[in-house]
């Protein structure tokens, strides 16, 4: 905190986020710490974009002084990692594994040569560290490459990330305009989940069905040789849902739902179709999308049927729910 405190115009707003989120007793505590520091620029970035999109949504600016605690909490702690990283402990080729010190997400830094003058490696040492999305591929992974390294601090050490670096690794928009789908039904009212085939590692497999009805959008579903296959829950009580949503999984995107029906049942036998969808596109993984239906009626059951994922012959989804509550 006191070499933060010691660069006027540098990490301002670093420092009023630090405060905000009571992060700054983590920094000026005993414990070592390794600090991935943004920059004033960073900030102003993700504000910049923030209201940007408010704007286009006539709605009022927001500022690193009043946008949602707990999202700026959640974001801030992957620049913080427990432990004293300088840069010769990232020089892995597959980098350094970290985790951020509060949520435990999986963090990754390494250390880099940069070209010079023409000179491949010639250049200065670089760290480039990423927020790994919870996936083994790089492709998914959002990097930040650093413009200082290894400024020693009495209780750990500091990596300055460039100017160009925006701050949240690309989920500061998301996040601040992100509007939680209504209550789930699956935990409000509850019921007993089934699917017409379980993964082929059976019902205790790390990606079998139950996990599609957990909630939990790091753990998943995945079937392969597919060919179409529904998932049903039968509520405890019949209860007219208004929405439901699917979350993507957490890597390769050909394995996404494209098309599907949501269907409504009082007896498990005889079906309503609710919804249909045909041509959709997950943009992101982890990405959570809410459809609305127009429904009045208390189903007993509902059918998601999934017929076709976006290519090949392997399907996989994080989540998915019924929902009710009030109308956007």
């Amino acid at each position: 905190m006191e070499y933060l405190q010691s660069k006027p115009g540098v990490f301002d707003s670093l420092l009023t986020v630090l405060n905000r989120t009571k992060i700054n007793a983590v920094l000026s505590g005993n414990e070592k710490m390794t600090l991935f520091a943004p920059t004033n620029q960073s900030f102003q970035l993700a504000i910049q974009n923030l209201n940007n999109t408010r704007k286009e949504a006539d709605r009022p600016f927001e500022y690193l002084t009043n946008v949602d605690l707990l999202q700026l909490d959640t974001m801030m702690a992957q620049y913080i990692v427990k432990g004293y990283y300088p840069s010769d402990s990232m020089t892995l080729k597959d980098g350094a594994q970290l985790q951020d010190f509060k949520y435990q997400r999986t963090m990754n830094a390494k250390l880099t040569t940069a070209s010079s003058s023409g000179f491949e490696g010639g250049g200065p040492k670089v760290i480039q560290y990423s927020d790994t999305k919870n996936s083994q591929f790089t492709r998914d992974w959002i990097t930040a490459s650093s413009a200082s390294i290894n400024i020693e601090a009495k209780n750990g050490i500091i990596h300055v990330l460039s100017t160009d670096h925006v701050f949240g690794f690309n989920d500061f928009v998301s996040r601040l305009t992100y509007i939680p789908p209504p209550p789930n039904l699956f935990v409000t009212v509850g019921g007993i989940f089934s699917v017409s085939r379980e993964n082929s590692g059976g019902v205790n497999a790390v990606e079998a069905s139950k996990y599609v009805f957990d909630g939990n959008r790091e753990t998943k579903f995945l079937l392969g040789d597919f060919n179409g296959a529904w998932m049903q829950v039968e509520l405890n009580t019949a209860t007219a849902a208004n929405s439901y949503t699917l979350t993507s999984a957490n890597d390769f995107p050909e394995r996404d739902p494209i098309d599907w029906t949501l269907s409504g049942s009082h007896d498990g036998q005889n079906w309503e179709t609710l919804d249909s969808k045909s041509g959709e596109e997950f943009t992101s993984r982890f990405q959570q999308r809410v459809f609305w239906i127009n429904n009045t009626t208390a189903y007993k059951f509902y059918r998601l049927h999934v017929q076709r994922a976006r290519s090949g012959n392997t399907f996989q989804m994080a989540d998915w729910s019924v929902n009710k509550g009030e109308v956007k």
